[in-house]
């Protein structure tokens, strides 16, 4: 029995169809040399995203700070001052807050941020850090309201 002519045509068309192997590996080859390019330059983006965000919110509770010490007269003491943000103290009569709505934030590695008052690098105000991505208290990488 012979096959009608249209029957053959249609499968030679299905197998010329696809892609052969030699295609799809010179499409991998691009596809690499691409990546080999584009992902080095987004590669340190990640770490320099997450200093702008600290120094970022070391600008809006460096606000917060001012907003608390114009209403009361004076700015939160101790190294939980932080806290005073967002829950009133006992002896803060003028006290307008919450200063900060979303409460305390964390630094972008997930470690609270340092405030100190009266600050050792600030005399007449306060000092406010992150310790950066090491975690650690001093070297380079953390983030201050102070110039270094």
């Amino acid at each position: 029995m012979k096959r009608p002519a249209v029957s053959i045509s249609k499968t030679r068309r299905r197998r010329q169809s696809g892609f052969t192997l030699v295609e799809m590996l010179l499409v991998l080859v691009i596809l690499a040399a691409l990546a080999a390019v584009v992902v080095p330059k987004f590669a340190g983006r990640s770490k320099q995203a997450k200093v702008t965000a600290a120094q970022s919110q070391i600008s809006n509770l460096e606000i917060a700070l001012d907003s608390f010490e114009v209403d009361n007269g004076y700015y939160p003491k101790g190294g939980d001052g932080l806290t005073e943000l967002v829950d009133p103290p006992s002896n803060a009569p003028d006290w307008r807050g919450p200063y900060i709505k979303k409460g305390v934030p964390v630094d972008p590695w997930g470690n609270p941020y340092v405030y100190d008052y009266p600050g050792r690098k600030n005399s007449n105000g306060y000092d406010l850090s992150s310790n950066g991505p090491d975690g650690r208290t001093g070297g380079d990488d953390d983030i201050t309201n102070w110039a270094n």
